[in-house]
């Protein structure tokens, strides 16, 4: 509070002249009376006049002190804190009652960094654009609380419609309490290995269950369930590397049945898996097809299509780990056929369960 001016004091008044002298006639000489009219009034009295005492040298004009307001006392006055990104996210979350992402039961991001790395992984996503964020999140919530992913590890599928579709592998170490920056999680979509493409894609939901299976086993060997370090908007290194092999697979003669699952999965992973794809390798591409993604590279944003590489010859895939892992030697660690030295997806990889179909009664 701001101190008050203090105030000047009024001069004191000015000093009189240093006497003031009347004249008095004397007492002891009398002159000649002379009449007086009748219209003149008597001559009143003269008082003799009073000496003042010569002003004698003062001290300079007193002045007022200024009178100084007491300060009032400091008082704390609470200011609302406004939450973060983060904490909306929370209340979000808590307001729709799912309580799982990920096979991560959610809890307050202050203390728990799980949660705090899968919704920062939302914010990530838009850039910090909280209104999408929440957005997206809810659809999230929606579609775990119907789909029930975390359940689908356990289901079984058609083996003669799934067997060889698709792998989990884990390279470095495979312990998930682990530093994440020592592992690297894959997850293999080998489409040459499809018997019949109307079998196995032509049950859309069937096919979508077996596929959200394989990611959300690759999220538990991710384990982000037991994360000590928080993410940022920078720095994640909870992600996933994937392979997809077009091998004898024509890309001339697309049915219908799989644009339909291609288009689905894409529509589902992006709402659904946000911030969890570190790379995409497209391998055994006919060249032609090559040829038109390093055409996209002129220009689709450096940020969109950095994650993608494909590449006419999957041998090659072992020499990009070089520049995509901080996992020393992972190359070598790939399968032959993918010119590492490790062993094949069938003994090396995990699969969602299988089970044969029942003989028909």
């Amino acid at each position: 509070m701001a101190t008050p001016e203090a105030t000047t004091a009024a001069p004191n008044s000015t000093a009189l002249p240093a006497e003031v002298s009347t004249v008095v006639p004397d007492s002891t000489e009398t002159k000649p009376a002379t009449e007086t009219p009748a219209a003149e009034a008597p001559a009143t009295e003269t008082k003799p006049a009073t000496e003042t005492p010569a002003p004698t040298e003062s001290a300079p004009p007193a002045t007022e002190t200024p009178v100084v307001a007491e300060k009032a006392p400091d008082v704390d006055v609470p200011v609302e804190k406004k939450a973060t990104p983060i904490e909306e996210l929370w209340a979000l979350a808590q307001a729709h009652g799912h309580p799982e992402i990920w096979g991560v039961t959610l809890a307050d991001p202050a203390t728990h960094v799980p949660t705090q790395v899968i919704l920062q992984k939302y914010l990530n996503a838009y850039d910090g654009d909280l209104a999408k964020s929440k957005d997206t999140l809810t659809k999230t919530l929606d579609w775990r609380a119907k789909m029930k992913p975390v359940e689908l590890l356990k289901k079984k599928f058609n083996r003669n419609k799934f067997a060889g579709l698709g792998y989990t592998t884990v390279y470095g170490d495979a312990d998930p309490t682990a530093d994440p920056e020592t592992r690297e999680v894959f997850t293999w979509n080998i489409y040459g290995s499809v018997k019949n493409l109307d079998e196995t894609f032509g049950n859309l939901a069937e096919f979508i269950e077996w596929r959200v299976a394989l990611m959300e086993d690759a999220l538990q060997a991710l384990g982000i369930d037991k994360a000590t370090k928080p993410i940022t908007a920078t720095y994640d290194p909870y992600k996933i590397l994937q392979v997809h092999d077009y091998k004898s697979i024509s890309f001339l003669r697309q049915s219908a049945v799989v644009k339909a699952a291609s288009t689905e999965t894409i529509k589902i992973f992006a709402q659904n898996y946000p911030e969890l794809l570190k790379e995409k390798f497209f391998v055994n591409v006919p060249a032609f097809m090559g040829f038109i993604y390093t055409f996209m590279k002129l220009f689709v944003a450096a940020k969109t299509i950095k994650k993608f590489h494909p590449m006419s010859n999957g041998a090659n895939l072992a020499r990009e780990m070089v520049t995509s892992s901080k996992v020393k030697g992972l190359g070598e660690m790939l399968p032959e056929e993918y010119g590492g030295k490790g062993a094949a997806l069938n003994s090396a990889g995990r699969q969602p369960s299988l089970e044969d179909e029942p003989a028909a009664q």
